[in-house]
Protein backbone atom coordinates (compact mmCIF):
# COMPACT_ATOMS: atom_id res chain seq x y z
CA UNK A 1 0.00 0.00 0.00
CA UNK A 2 1.35 3.44 -0.86
CA UNK A 3 1.34 6.15 1.77
CA UNK A 4 1.40 9.91 1.22
CA UNK A 5 2.70 12.20 3.94
CA UNK A 6 2.31 15.97 3.51
CA UNK A 7 4.37 18.24 5.78
CA UNK A 8 2.97 21.75 5.93
CA UNK A 9 4.91 25.01 6.05
CA UNK A 10 5.84 28.07 4.04
CA UNK A 11 8.49 27.90 1.31
CA UNK A 12 11.46 30.24 1.17
CA UNK A 13 14.54 30.79 3.33
CA UNK A 14 12.86 33.53 5.37
CA UNK A 15 10.42 30.93 6.79
CA UNK A 16 13.00 28.23 7.49
CA UNK A 17 12.86 27.05 11.10
CA UNK A 18 9.72 29.07 11.90
CA UNK A 19 6.97 27.55 14.05
CA UNK A 20 4.58 27.26 11.11
CA UNK A 21 7.13 25.00 9.39
CA UNK A 22 7.15 22.26 12.01
CA UNK A 23 5.45 19.86 9.56
CA UNK A 24 8.08 20.46 6.89
CA UNK A 25 10.88 19.99 9.42
CA UNK A 26 9.43 16.68 10.60
CA UNK A 27 9.42 15.34 7.02
CA UNK A 28 12.96 16.54 6.36
CA UNK A 29 14.14 14.72 9.48
CA UNK A 30 12.29 11.52 8.58
CA UNK A 31 13.74 11.54 5.05
CA UNK A 32 17.23 11.95 6.51
CA UNK A 33 16.78 9.22 9.13
CA UNK A 34 15.34 6.77 6.61
CA UNK A 35 17.86 7.53 3.86
CA UNK A 36 15.19 8.66 1.40
CA UNK A 37 16.24 10.35 -1.84
CA UNK A 38 16.74 14.12 -1.71
CA UNK A 39 13.61 16.26 -2.04
CA UNK A 40 13.14 17.26 -5.68
CA UNK A 41 10.98 20.12 -6.87
CA UNK A 42 8.06 19.01 -9.03
CA UNK A 43 6.78 22.30 -10.41
CA UNK A 44 3.52 20.98 -11.85
CA UNK A 45 2.67 19.41 -8.52
CA UNK A 46 3.60 22.60 -6.59
CA UNK A 47 5.70 20.49 -4.24
CA UNK A 48 9.09 19.08 -3.33
CA UNK A 49 8.93 15.29 -3.25
CA UNK A 50 11.00 12.51 -1.74
CA UNK A 51 10.16 8.82 -2.19
CA UNK A 52 11.36 5.83 -0.19
CA UNK A 53 10.14 2.81 1.73
CA UNK A 54 9.39 2.24 5.39
CA UNK A 55 8.73 -1.31 6.60
CA UNK A 56 8.40 -2.39 2.97
CA UNK A 57 5.72 0.19 2.20
CA UNK A 58 6.15 2.85 -0.45
CA UNK A 59 6.09 6.30 1.11
CA UNK A 60 5.90 9.62 -0.73
CA UNK A 61 6.89 12.64 1.34
CA UNK A 62 5.47 15.92 0.07
CA UNK A 63 6.42 19.45 1.05
CA UNK A 64 4.10 21.98 -0.63
CA UNK A 65 6.06 24.79 -2.33
CA UNK A 66 3.18 27.26 -2.08
CA UNK A 67 2.17 29.50 0.80
CA UNK A 68 0.51 27.71 3.71
CA UNK A 69 -3.02 28.89 2.80
CA UNK A 70 -2.69 27.25 -0.65
CA UNK A 71 -1.27 23.92 0.58
CA UNK A 72 -4.13 22.02 -1.09
CA UNK A 73 -2.58 22.73 -4.50
CA UNK A 74 0.09 20.15 -3.71
CA UNK A 75 -2.34 17.34 -2.84
CA UNK A 76 -4.25 16.25 -6.01
CA UNK A 77 -1.17 15.06 -7.91
CA UNK A 78 -0.60 12.45 -5.18
CA UNK A 79 -4.02 11.75 -3.68
CA UNK A 80 -6.29 10.81 -6.57
CA UNK A 81 -9.45 9.76 -4.73
CA UNK A 82 -11.30 9.92 -1.46
CA UNK A 83 -10.31 6.29 -0.92
CA UNK A 84 -6.62 7.17 -1.42
CA UNK A 85 -6.98 9.89 1.25
CA UNK A 86 -7.27 7.06 3.81
CA UNK A 87 -3.50 6.60 3.40
CA UNK A 88 -2.76 10.30 3.71
CA UNK A 89 -1.21 11.81 6.81
CA UNK A 90 -0.96 15.60 7.09
CA UNK A 91 1.78 16.74 9.47
CA UNK A 92 1.33 20.30 10.73
CA UNK A 93 1.90 22.76 13.55
CA UNK A 94 -0.75 23.32 16.20
CA UNK A 95 -1.25 26.49 18.27
CA UNK A 96 -3.50 24.73 20.77
CA UNK A 97 -0.71 22.43 21.90
CA UNK A 98 2.40 23.45 23.84
CA UNK A 99 5.78 22.82 22.25
CA UNK A 100 6.87 19.27 23.03
CA UNK A 101 3.35 17.87 22.72
CA UNK A 102 2.11 15.90 19.72
CA UNK A 103 -1.34 14.68 18.79
CA UNK A 104 -2.37 12.19 16.11
CA UNK A 105 -6.01 12.36 15.06
CA UNK A 106 -8.14 9.83 13.22
CA UNK A 107 -9.61 10.31 9.76
CA UNK A 108 -12.46 12.75 9.43
CA UNK A 109 -11.47 15.34 12.02
CA UNK A 110 -11.78 19.07 11.30
CA UNK A 111 -9.02 21.54 10.51
CA UNK A 112 -9.06 23.26 13.90
CA UNK A 113 -8.85 26.56 12.01
CA UNK A 114 -5.52 25.61 10.39
CA UNK A 115 -5.50 27.27 6.96
CA UNK A 116 -3.18 24.71 5.36
CA UNK A 117 -5.41 21.81 6.43
CA UNK A 118 -8.53 23.69 5.30
CA UNK A 119 -6.95 24.15 1.88
CA UNK A 120 -6.24 20.40 1.57
CA UNK A 121 -9.79 19.53 2.66
CA UNK A 122 -11.24 21.89 0.06
CA UNK A 123 -9.04 20.59 -2.75
CA UNK A 124 -9.53 16.89 -2.01
CA UNK A 125 -13.20 17.39 -1.10
CA UNK A 126 -12.76 15.13 1.92
CA UNK A 127 -11.52 15.26 5.49
CA UNK A 128 -11.00 11.51 5.60
CA UNK A 129 -7.30 11.68 6.32
CA UNK A 130 -5.22 11.50 9.47
CA UNK A 131 -3.37 14.45 11.00
CA UNK A 132 -0.26 14.69 13.12
CA UNK A 133 -0.25 17.93 15.09
CA UNK A 134 3.00 19.33 16.46
CA UNK A 135 2.58 21.75 19.38
CA UNK A 136 4.21 25.16 18.85
CA UNK A 137 2.83 27.29 21.69
CA UNK A 138 4.76 28.52 24.68
CA UNK A 139 3.70 26.92 27.93
CA UNK A 140 3.70 28.17 31.52
CA UNK A 141 5.88 26.44 34.15
CA UNK A 142 2.77 24.39 35.04
CA UNK A 143 2.46 23.18 31.45
CA UNK A 144 -0.53 25.31 30.48
CA UNK A 145 -0.57 26.61 26.91
CA UNK A 146 0.06 30.34 26.56
CA UNK A 147 -1.64 30.94 23.25
CA UNK A 148 -1.18 34.34 21.56
CA UNK A 149 -4.33 36.49 21.36
CA UNK A 150 -5.61 38.32 18.28
CA UNK A 151 -4.81 37.64 14.65
CA UNK A 152 -1.75 39.88 14.47
CA UNK A 153 -0.09 38.21 17.48
CA UNK A 154 -0.97 34.75 16.17
CA UNK A 155 0.60 35.48 12.78
CA UNK A 156 3.70 36.93 14.45
CA UNK A 157 3.98 33.82 16.62
CA UNK A 158 3.55 31.20 13.90
CA UNK A 159 6.05 32.80 11.54
CA UNK A 160 8.43 33.51 14.41
CA UNK A 161 11.48 31.32 14.95
CA UNK A 162 11.97 29.00 17.90
CA UNK A 163 14.10 30.46 20.69
CA UNK A 164 17.47 28.84 21.54
CA UNK A 165 15.89 27.49 24.76
CA UNK A 166 13.12 25.83 22.73
CA UNK A 167 15.47 24.20 20.20
CA UNK A 168 16.16 21.02 22.27
CA UNK A 169 12.42 20.55 22.90
CA UNK A 170 11.71 21.05 19.21
CA UNK A 171 14.40 18.50 18.30
CA UNK A 172 12.79 15.89 20.56
CA UNK A 173 9.38 16.75 19.18
CA UNK A 174 10.50 16.30 15.56
CA UNK A 175 12.20 13.01 16.39
CA UNK A 176 9.01 11.79 18.00
CA UNK A 177 7.01 13.01 14.99
CA UNK A 178 9.22 10.96 12.67
CA UNK A 179 8.56 7.90 14.85
CA UNK A 180 4.79 8.54 14.79
CA UNK A 181 4.88 8.71 10.98
CA UNK A 182 6.73 5.37 10.87
CA UNK A 183 4.11 3.73 13.10
CA UNK A 184 1.32 5.16 10.92
CA UNK A 185 2.95 3.71 7.78
CA UNK A 186 3.42 0.36 9.46
CA UNK A 187 -0.34 0.17 9.22
CA UNK A 188 -1.77 1.02 12.59
CA UNK A 189 -3.23 4.44 13.22
CA UNK A 190 -4.51 3.13 16.56
CA UNK A 191 -0.98 2.23 17.66
CA UNK A 192 0.34 5.53 16.27
CA UNK A 193 -2.30 7.43 18.23
CA UNK A 194 -1.52 5.51 21.40
CA UNK A 195 2.21 6.13 21.05
CA UNK A 196 1.83 9.78 20.09
CA UNK A 197 -0.96 10.94 22.36
CA UNK A 198 -0.02 9.36 25.67
CA UNK A 199 3.45 10.83 26.21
Amino acid sequence: MAYVIIGLGNPGPEYAKTRHNAGRMALELLAKEEGFEDFKLRKLAHASVSVGTIAGEKVTLIIPEVSMNLSGKAAPAFVKSVKAAKNLLVVRDDLDLPLGTLKMTVHGRGSGGHKGVESIMRTLKTKEFAQLKIGISVSTPKGKTKKPNGEEKVVKHVIGKFSPAEEPVLKKSLKKSAQSIRTFVEGSIEKAMLETNTH
